[in-house]
């Protein structure tokens, strides 16, 4: 059972306490976001070497700290992304009535920066762990970006739980990117394959043919595709996941921590012309990123 519930609970516990302490710092006064982002800079390079460091430690301790390594090197760029200073070209509202492609188009250019920069970090990740027999941080990595990018996928294309209540207002403009439906055709599928996704990784990580060294890395990874999955579930549900961090989002300023109608009258100002509700649903709701 351990082989389960250690990873399982060292994953979800990390999951929740760094989406907490992101959207605390975020919620500080603006002066102090400058040292926010140096002192998360400091702590990228130590996880880059850290992550050269354990690249050929094929203990369990060693695909641990490279899951946490690779978790501070992704927590990084969604700091400098929520703190306003990784993003993209455009930094307005979705103009009225755009539709299909040019709305994809132009909520591409509100990213574009952040996406390049996970790349970047993505290809640092893969230098620093080069052919090393621990894959725990490039495994992780991976898997961040491609459930990240498949959840703004779906929010592009219209899920019930938008998020709102976790934009900044310095990033306020981008629920008008956001459309709220009841579903998408994308979804269905994001579902089945983080499900599918789930089960195969931890059957490999439960195998009796799976390299000792291999196991722990693929329990952890197990574990996070299976909170990604949690996630777009949370997707299609009228959940107020926000109050999950409820403590971490009363560093705010505004309305947010003792209720919502503030951020939802900030939300219908900035986005009402693109979000193109569907006309099944009345109310916003919100759903951690």
């Amino acid at each position: 059972m351990i082989e389960i519930g250690l990873p399982v609970a060292f994953v979800l516990l990390l999951w929740w306490a760094s989406t907490g302490a992101i959207l605390y710092l975020n919620g500080l006064p603006r002066w102090t976001h400058g040292w926010s982002l140096g002192s998360a800079t400091v702590l990228l390079a130590l996880a880059l070497l850290a992550l050269v460091v354990t690249r050929d430690d094929t203990r369990a301790t060693g695909a641990y700290l490279a899951f946490v390594a690779a978790l501070v090197v992704w927590g990084w760029a969604e700091l400098a992304f929520l703190l306003g200073r990784v993003t993209g070209p455009r930094r307005e509202a979705c103009p009225p009535h755009a539709s299909g492609w040019r709305r994809a188009w132009l909520g591409l250019q509100t990213v574009l920066y952040h996406e390049i920069a996970l790349l970047v970090l993505g290809a640092a990740v893969l230098m620093a762990v080069g052919d090393g027999p621990n894959r725990s941080g490039v495994w992780t990595f991976a898997a961040l970006w491609a459930l990240r990018l498949s959840a703004k996928l779906n929010l592009l294309l219209g899920v019930r739980n938008v998020g709102e209540a976790f934009l900044p207002p310095q990033l306020a403009y981008l629920a008008s990117y956001f459309r709220q439906r009841a579903m998408n055709p994308l979804l269905p599928l994001s579902l089945a394959l983080s499900a599918v996704a789930t089960a195969a990784v931890w059957q490999a990580a439960l195998a009796d043919a799976t390299a000792a060294h291999d196991a722990p890395a693929l329990a952890l990874l197990g574990s996070l595709v299976a909170l990604g999955l949690l996630e777009h579930v949370f997707l299609a549900l009228p959940l107020p996941t926000h109050r999950l961090w409820q403590w971490s989002l009363r560093s705010r300023p505004d309305a947010l921590a003792t209720g919502e109608p503030n951020r939802r009258d900030a939300l219908a100002a900035h986005s009402e012309p693109c979000a193109q509700k569907d006309s099944r649903t009345e109310h916003l709701s919100a759903l951690s990123p």
